[in-house]
């Protein structure tokens, strides 16, 4: 079977990841940190492409390496409206949805399929993107809220999530994805506790919305009442709390800081208030963990930890003890989000995957019912 050569390409808010492998063997990474002046030169997120694009370019050259016979370049895709999980082919609506962050969700991952899509035409290559942040593949009982018009949608850390259940699928059990039962968890950053039924990633919790856990930038679920109290009391505006959802809650907002490890530092030195909040948010992964439980109905083939915080063998430690009881729970510290940009792509080019086109249209945008004018 032929080693395709894929280059990945991860452009994040204040760094570049690219990678180069020759199937499954990664031959040359780098993550480039861009100074923070440089790209506020820049009005939009768009147009940081040509800076980035020769920052790649010059890294390249420095290391000797040629990416003149690479078969596909694959970029991290952003800005694109709900799919369905899988590999897309770049093509114009992919690239024009991705410019403009059609979406709403300004991130710098929209710019992988426009860096993607250069690289590919300069070289005669393919260009895909591989479940991209905007995958959503909630059942319907997962969408519904009690607002009328208001549905619960994904926003998870989908790439790692589903690669690191493909692995174990077929590493662990010798099974297909498709053919297995996770609860899948990213614990860094951010924190996505997700439900995968054969094959698709049924259930979550909005990271970007404000669900889920507490993390190290990020509030989780309160209740509405407690927020609006909140911002009546501190006479806040929605545009000055929002940044608590993503930017500024969790451990940010309690302690002044977002590293895991100086916090857990904090609390071996006898911060007690470091501790409390350190165990608070473990408490609440735990308690998301036995929702997804509960999405499953209890038919659950593992319990599957990433993310940086994963390499944390207390975090680790307390999740197994709250949670074996469901299925087994294993460790997968860091990511694969590399390696499962490239992994996408060679599935799909030796045929064990179907190529996917993006529609430009939501997956999701109302049932049926609601549509034909039932009235609440």
């Amino acid at each position: 079977m032929k080693k395709y050569k894929v280059f990945a390409i991860n452009p994040g808010s204040t760094s570049t990841k690219i990678a180069l492998f020759e199937g499954d063997e990664c031959i040359y990474t780098q993550n480039v940190s861009h100074d923070a002046g440089e790209l506020a030169k820049y009005e939009t997120i768009s147009d940081q492409l040509p800076y980035r694009r020769n920052m790649i370019f010059d890294l390249l050259k420095e290391a000797n390496i040629s990416i003149d016979d690479v078969d596909v370049f694959v970029g991290r895709g952003g800005g694109l409206f709900a799919m369905e999980g899988g590999t897309y082919e770049i093509d114009d609506l992919i690239l024009e949805h991705a410019r403009t962050m059609a979406n709403g969700v300004i991130h710098p991952a929209a710019l992988g399929p426009q860096l993607a899509a250069e690289f590919a035409s300069k070289n005669g290559a393919r260009a895909m993107v591989v479940n991209p942040p905007d995958v959503d593949e909630y059942q319907d009982l997962a969408r519904m809220t009690g607002i009328k018009g208001i549905y619960r949608t994904a926003h998870l850390h989908s790439l790692n999530l589903k690669e690191t259940a493909i692995r174990h699928s077929k590493n662990v059990l010798n099974k297909k994805y498709e053919d297995c039962n996770f609860i899948v968890c990213h614990i860094g950053g951010g924190v996505s506790v997700s439900a995968h039924r054969k094959g698709k990633m049924v259930d979550g919790f909005d990271i970007v919305g404000g669900e889920g856990p507490m993390a190290p930038t990020r509030c989780g679920s309160i209740a509405v009442a407690d927020l609006l109290r909140y911002m009546k009391k501190n006479n806040l505006s929605v545009d000055e709390v929002k940044p608590l959802v993503t930017k500024t809650g969790g451990f940010v907002n309690h302690t002044g800081i977002s590293s895991a490890v100086e916090l857990k530092e904090r609390a071996a030195k006898g911060d007690k208030y470091a501790e409390m909040v350190w165990h608070s948010m473990i408490y609440q992964i735990e308690k998301c963990i036995g929702s997804m439980a509960a999405v499953l109905h209890g038919e659950v083939d593992g319990i599957l930890l990433g993310g940086g915080m994963a390499y944390n063998d207390d975090l680790v430690q307390f999740i197994k003890d709250a949670c074996s009881f469901i299925a087994p729970v294993f460790a997968y510290p860091g990511e694969f989000e590399m390696e499962a940009m490239a992994a996408g792509a060679i599935r799909v080019l030796n045929g064990e995957e179907e190529l996917k086109k993006y529609t430009g249209k939501p997956i999701f945008s109302g049932f049926d019912f609601e549509m034909s004018g039932s009235k609440g």
